[in-house]
């Protein structure tokens, strides 16, 4: 990405004349793509930048360029960052990825403990994804609310999603797990002291040998 072309930032309340215009090109992306997505409300997305929980790219001329938001469920314990999309006219710049990371970023900082999660159909998407360390999961990993599968009443699939009973659809669940990755760093951390600790006896050994 061009950095000097572009701004992503976490979103700001005075920016909310720009949540009609993200709205409508969410719902013409899906329909050219021919996937399900749900349909977002204007004031639904401007109360997200009101919040801070939002992340909006913009051209150094104004224009908006980028979007992506927060949604909590179960009391704040699973975070999506969702609604992620890109003015057309600005594709191919990897204005994706860098929201992505911004809107994961202000995740973990918002939401440090939360379980970060996304459904998508998309192949780039779940590349980037992929890239910050999300991992495919089954449905069942995923929040139990009621309220996040209500939203995706509006998708076109959705009568996919019931006939199966929330356990798949289209959509491909990916996870980030704090505690997963805690747990990982832990395990490199024992590795390493473990290699560290074989080294210095290796070296107090063999140091009549006056190893450098």
């Amino acid at each position: 990405m061009n950095t000097a072309l572009f701004t992503v930032a976490q979103a700001q309340p005075s920016q909310v004349e720009y949540a009609l215009q993200i709205c409508e090109e969410m719902a013409a992306s899906a329909q050219a793509r021919g996937t399900g997505i749900a349909r977002r409300n204007p004031v639904y997305i401007a109360q997200k930048m009101i919040e801070g929980k939002a992340v909006i790219a913009l051209h150094l001329d104004g224009t908006w360029a980028g979007f992506c938001y927060i949604e909590t469920w179960s009391h704040g314990n699973y975070v999506a960052n969702s609604g992620l999309i890109v003015n057309p006219i600005f594709r191919n710049e990897g204005l994706a990825k860098e929201i992505k990371s911004k809107i994961f970023e202000l995740s973990r900082t918002l939401y440090p403990t939360a379980k970060i999660f996304g459904l998508t159909t998309g192949f780039a998407v779940m590349k980037i994804n992929s890239d910050l360390g999300y991992r495919p999961v089954p449905y069942s990993e995923l929040t139990q609310d009621e309220s996040f599968w209500k939203g995706c009443e509006s998708c076109i699939n959705f009568s996919i999603l019931s006939s199966k009973e929330k356990k798949n659809c289209l959509c491909t669940a990916l996870l980030w797990n704090p505690e997963e990755k805690q747990r990982e760093a832990q395990q490199i951390e024992k590795q390493s002291t473990k290699h560290s600790n074989r080294l210095m006896r290796f070296r107090k050994r063999f140091s009549f040998l006056k190893l450098k």
